[in-house]
């Protein structure tokens, strides 16, 4: 009885059979490579990856590209400047307002440090205050029965001069009109000094409470910047020591790019010269810049600067300073250790390519 072999099975034979003997083996795996590779450039790509695709071939083009005779160009990092909030005093960080990201304004207060003992001290010296202003109270009203009883003892000694010299009293008598006087005096100079003395009290007094009325408005954190918030580096409830760093503020107005720059191409830029900043995330757009600080020193300089070959590895620091109209404008979308690449012209004569012509988001 004859064996009938499944149809599958049997068109497989037949194409093994129909194959040439000496074909080898590989030759079918690369077909078959072939086939899926077809497979997978029929498949349309979403946008996603098509834009992030059409992003690297313009980071790619723009890295590798020879720039225009007079523009030169350099890799950088976007970044801004820091400003610390930091306790002048210690004490205990009762409340912290902003949290990392947040924005935050010139003036606006952040938080604020406690001080049980601060907050002692300060109603010691208040009391010592009141003390003495009573003290001065005190003080002057004696002054004014001193000054009267000053007054009586030199109208009497006044009258007993003229009694003396007619004969109508004796020298005793005199000299006793006389020591009334000079106690009288006396009495009204001390009173005299317990006012200033209780006049010095209170100043010195108002001093201390304005001492420690200043450092508890020192306890409340400020911030001195506008910007956002970079770093939250203290929870409330935590002790605070002097000089602790509680927040870090990027000050949004104040955006640069850093690149570096050879001798030979630094040394034709001059302060406020165009620049463009390209970042790799949006290297769809081209932001604009000015040459803000050209360092005056090599950052990587050569043990010895002899020949010319070796002052041209010299390299020096380039600051590209973000336009601030730009940044106010586009204040949130502003980000920090973003890389780049930074553009500069080496001539104010040299016209811009195209595809380094200004270019923001609408």
């Amino acid at each position: 009885m004859p064996v009938r072999l499944p149809g599958r099975l049997l068109a497989t034979l037949l194409l093994a059979a129909a194959l040439p003997l000496s074909a080898p083996l590989a030759s079918f795996s690369e077909e078959v490579q072939l086939i899926r590779s077809a497979e997978a450039q029929s498949v349309q790509k979403n946008p996603i990856e098509r834009a992030e695709s059409a992003l690297q071939t313009l980071i790619s083009r723009l890295r590798g590209r020879t720039m225009p005779e007079g523009i030169v160009k350099s890799n950088g990092r976007i970044e801004a400047t820091q400003v610390d909030v930091a306790a002048k005093y210690p004490g205990r960080l009762t409340t912290l307002n902003v949290d990392e990201g947040d924005e935050v304004t010139a003036g606006q207060v952040l938080g604020a440090i406690s001080s049980p003992e601060v907050e002692a001290q300060l109603r010691g010296a208040q009391a010592q205050v009141l003390g003495a202003k009573q003290a001065l109270a005190a003080a002057e009203a004696l002054i004014v029965q001193r000054s009267s009883d000053l007054a009586f003892a030199r109208t009497d000694l006044e009258r007993g001069t003229n009694l003396l010299d007619s004969g109508n009293i004796t020298r005793q008598i005199y000299d006793q009109r006389r020591n009334r006087f000079e106690v009288a005096e006396a009495a009204f100079h001390a009173a005299t000094d317990q006012r200033n003395q209780a006049e010095s009290q209170i100043k010195s007094a108002e001093a201390d409470v304005d001492r420690y009325q200043a450092i508890l408005v020192d306890m409340v954190l400020i911030s001195p910047r506008s910007g956002r918030v970079q770093y939250r580096l203290a929870r409330a409830g935590e002790v605070i020591l002097p000089g602790q760093r509680v927040l870090t503020i990027l000050d949004l107005n104040d955006v640069y790019m850093t690149i570096y720059l050879p001798a030979a191409d630094a040394g034709r830029l001059a302060l406020g010269d165009d620049a463009r900043i390209i970042a790799d995330p949006v290297p769809e757009y081209v932001i604009p810049a000015t040459v803000s600080f050209v360092a005056t020193d090599a950052q990587f300089t050569p043990k010895s600067v002899e020949t010319d070959e070796e002052r041209e590895k010299l390299m020096f620091r380039v600051k590209l300073q973000i336009d601030p109209k730009v940044l106010e404008k586009y204040r949130r979308q502003v980000k920090t250790g973003v890389r780049g690449i930074g553009v500069v012209r080496l001539s104010p004569s040299i016209a811009w390519p195209n595809d380094l012509a200004v270019k923001l988001p609408q």
